[in-house]
């Protein structure tokens, strides 16, 4: 019996960036299929949706930005966005109309797959809101029960706490924006209060970490969000 690939669908018009990114993926046991436009991009996966796509912005026929927009109508796949604009506004609108993730050129072969792997299993259900118990590294979150062990000692939480945790862990490895945190936890009309954030996320910090002048697990994405490092 033949094993099937998981395809990812590469969305490039620099061919030496394809070649890299072809032979990244093939290398490591993925079905690779290519689009240089836009609109070869759309009909690809919409002929045989791809277990993930990498997305390049910069595209001759558009911003990739559009196809992005338009993908999330109807797609659930992964997307990564690969670019080489490097600002943090570009980051946040990517992320906020739908990315699951964003690298920026250049980059190395390692991260890129460890980032295809983690948005791959958060699309397959993994550490997904049914999930009573989420482990990442020394943090168990225990959803039912409403506790929080760290290193096996019980770490008490506020409710907003909790509720922050709980949402960065269930996308752990994912980058998450100031405004999705800010309306998962505290709603849609206080998506501009960072300082909310910053203000939680530093208690959280001093209450997980061993040194949050130094985190390990939760991460800054400058200017953008935050990140729960994924290591299960």
């Amino acid at each position: 019996m033949t094993e099937t690939l998981d395809t990812v669908l590469i969305v490039e018009d620099e061919m030496p960036m394809r070649r890299f990114l072809r032979s990244a993926l093939t290398t490591h046991g993925f079905r690779v299929v290519e689009a240089g436009t836009l609109r070869e991009a759309e009909q690809l996966a919409t002929e045989s949706p791809p277990a993930a796509i990498l997305l390049d912005l910069g595209l001759p026929d558009g911003d990739g930005l559009d196809l992005l927009r338009r993908l999330r109508e109807w797609s659930a796949a992964p997307v990564i966005v690969l670019s080489a604009r490097d600002r943090e506004d570009d980051k946040v609108i990517a992320l906020d109309a739908g990315a699951d993730d964003y690298l920026t050129k250049p980059f190395g072969t390692s991260e890129l797959l460890a980032r295809i792997r983690v948005a791959m299993r958060h699309a397959r259900g993994g550490g997904g809101p049914t999930e009573p118990v989420l482990t990442i590294g020394p943090i168990r979150i225990d959803q039912a029960r409403h506790e929080v062990t760290v290193g096996g000692k019980v770490i008490h939480l506020t409710p907003i706490e909790f509720r922050l945790l709980g949402f960065l862990a269930r996308h752990a490895g994912k980058v998450l924006t100031h405004r999705q945190l800010l309306q998962e936890v505290w709603g849609p009309r206080n998506t501009h209060q960072t300082h909310y954030l910053r203000v939680h996320m530093l208690a959280l910090r001093r209450k997980i970490e061993l040194d949050a002048a130094r985190p390990q697990w939760l991460t800054t994405e400058p200017g953008v969000g935050y990140r729960l490092r994924d290591e299960r």
